[in-house]
């Protein structure tokens, strides 16, 4: 039995369950180059129906998310969701009435599903996938909240957890709290979405200059560069606070933006960045260690686009009540693809746990293919390299940065060793290089470890289990400041990957590098440029070094040299 789920809204994609088991999964963007893409994922489809070799005809079921208000009218206004995007990532001209776009937006966020919503949706998904083929299918349409707790609770390998989720908002809400038992999945509370601390975290976003819903990230690393104080001090802590299990907002959202618009005028924005972030670091972690006191559960499993916030997933990991943990590696609305199909799953089979060792789910290359691709591409040397982890251990080893692509694409916002470029994590030189000439970003922004996870707890302190998708933030241990310095945020925290069995090929690698620097770690950032999707071709692969003028690239098994390079 074959189930589809799909998500056409904020970075769409598509995922593949086959008799419960993950197939493939992959977002819109790295087929059409938009980043963070929104419309309906036709690309993601045909290549997860073209990975498992089946036809449109096979698929049996088909699941989509979120069927509120607003989406459903973006589904009815393709238009209205496309101008929204350009508006949001900053692709047209400043609208005159940019303030007012804002109030709209925040006056219909608390309105969720309204009658006929969800039939007019499930028409018009339903008309989209007949139109390239799909026939007798069953059609489900799931809630949004419902399909982040699923990915968290059936992946996470936790026979029992408590399952949390907070996003912006979907669906009405903006959070909820369920718990996984005995093969089944209950919600037991929700948080309305008038009450979302991700909206909040995206207004302050917004306001300091930066695209929401996508530069929160740059927010929590600015955060650190402001002259910290204590929370009693902090101008936004009654914005928000927290009761049993449930988040309380003292302001709607429009009134809340536009408090926020005139505390941030008066203060440096590194300062408004810090009470943002203390803020959210300080409701996540009583959210949780209470919902632990109140169901007697110390396995924990999260998702939802705030779980990306690694600073403040720290905080609950350092919780005393916290025994385990498991933070779902697409834990945005990127992921909810593959939840909607799990919650298909669930519903019609039983399906609660499926294998998640890695999070390669995205599409592969053959050798053949890879040597076409290098031999129609001019102003390059390749070679078969079969000693290529040393090699590439030497090039960094030598300060060099190196592009490393492998096997199958990674799913979710972090490249994991597969569509990775690969440095020195400790020299400052290779550092500045890769931000100024390669990535081409923020200089505050810090760059991050692969380690390897035997080694983790001699680079890091309190390692509670294995962090194999970069969810979380750890403090370095104070004598590997040396080793790590291109790796390590102004607060010296990091944000690692930790490699095992799981990846061999990056393992070998990142082992080739320590038999060099005495160390098993290397800096990693995500194969792009910033601003673009992660690369997800060998042809994608071999423009980004040509627009990037990089020299050496490790392309599945062959050794690619730019002959143009610093020119």
């Amino acid at each position: 039995m074959y189930v589809l789920g799909l998500w056409d809204g904020h970075d769409s994609g598509a995922a593949l369950i086959e008799d419960g088991k993950i197939v493939f999964a992959a977002n819109e963007e790295r087929y059409t180059k938009r980043k963070l893409e929104v419309k309906f994922p036709y690309n993601s489809i045909s290549n997860a129906l073209s990975f498992a070799g089946i036809k449109p005809t096979d698929v049996e079921a088909v699941a989509f998310p979120t069927t509120e208000l607003t989406k459903t009218v973006s589904r009815i206004f393709p238009g209205q969701k496309e101008a929204y995007y350009r508006f949001r990532r900053r692709k047209m001209r400043k609208p005159r009435f940019e303030r007012l776009m804002h109030y709209y937006k925040y006056s219909t966020t608390s309105i969720g599903i309204l009658p006929l919503c969800d039939s007019i949706s499930k028409s018009i998904i339903s008309k989209q996938l007949k139109h390239i083929g799909f026939s007798k299918f069953k059609l489900y349409s799931i809630d949004h909240h419902m399909a982040h707790a699923a990915t968290a609770a059936f992946t996470s390998g936790m026979e029992r957890a408590l399952v949390i989720t907070l996003d912006g908002l979907g669906d009405g809400l903006s959070g909820s709290i369920s718990i996984l038992e005995n093969g089944k999945l209950e919600r037991k509370s929700v948080i309305p979405a008038r009450d979302s601390i991700g909206i909040f975290y995206e207004q302050a976003t917004n306001l300091i200059g930066m695209r929401e819903l996508e530069d929160e990230g740059k927010v929590m690393a600015m955060a650190d560069y402001s002259f910290p104080f204590p929370f009693e001090e902090n101008r936004l802590k009654d914005f928000y606070t927290v009761e049993g299990t449930a988040i309380k907002a003292k302001y709607g959202p429009v009134r809340q933006y536009a408090m926020l618009d005139r505390i941030l005028w008066s203060m440096p924005r590194e300062q408004f960045a810090y009470m943002a972030q203390q803020l959210i670091e300080k409701i996540e972690a009583e959210l949780a260690a209470n919902a632990m006191e109140k169901f007697g559960i110390g396995s924990v499993a999260f998702a939802g686009g705030i779980m990306s916030n690694v600073k403040a997933n720290m905080k609950i990991r350092n919780l005393d009540a916290l025994k385990e943990w498991y933070v779902f590696p697409h834990m945005g609305d990127g992921g909810i693809a593959l939840g909607a199909a799990m919650c298909a799953d669930y519903s019609s089979r039983g399906t609660y746990s499926y294998e998640f060792n890695d999070a390669y789910l995205g599409n592969s290359y053959s050798d053949d293919y890879t040597e076409q691709a290098l031999k129609r591409e001019q102003g390059i040397a390749f070679e078969e390299d079969s000693g290529r982890f040393g090699h590439a251990a030497e090039l960094i080893y030598n300060d060099e940065y190196v592009f490393w692509f492998n096997g199958r694409m990674e799913y979710g916002p972090r490249a994991l060793g597969n569509r990775s470029i690969v440095a020195n994590a400790g020299s400052d030189r290779v550092k500045d290089m890769l931000n100024t000439y390669v990535k081409q970003r923020e200089w505050y922004q810090p760059f991050a470890p692969s380690m390897l996870a035997e080694d983790a707890d001699k680079l890091l302190e309190n390692v509670k289990g294995t962090d194999r998708f970069m969810t979380m933030a750890y403090a370095i241990q104070s004598d590997k400041k040396e080793v790590m310095k291109s790796v390590i945020h102004v607060d010296l925290t990091a944000r690692p990957q930790m490699v095992g069995e799981e990846n061999r090929d990056y393992m070998s690698l990142i082992r080739a590098v320590k038999d060099r620097t005495g160390f098993g770690v290397v800096l990693n950032t995500s194969f792009n440029i910033h601003g673009a999707p992660i690369v997800a071709s060998p042809e994608d692969a071999l423009l980004t070094m040509k627009k990037t003028k990089t020299k050496y690239m490790f392309l599945g098994r062959y050794f690619v040299e730019n002959k143009e390079a610093g020119k």
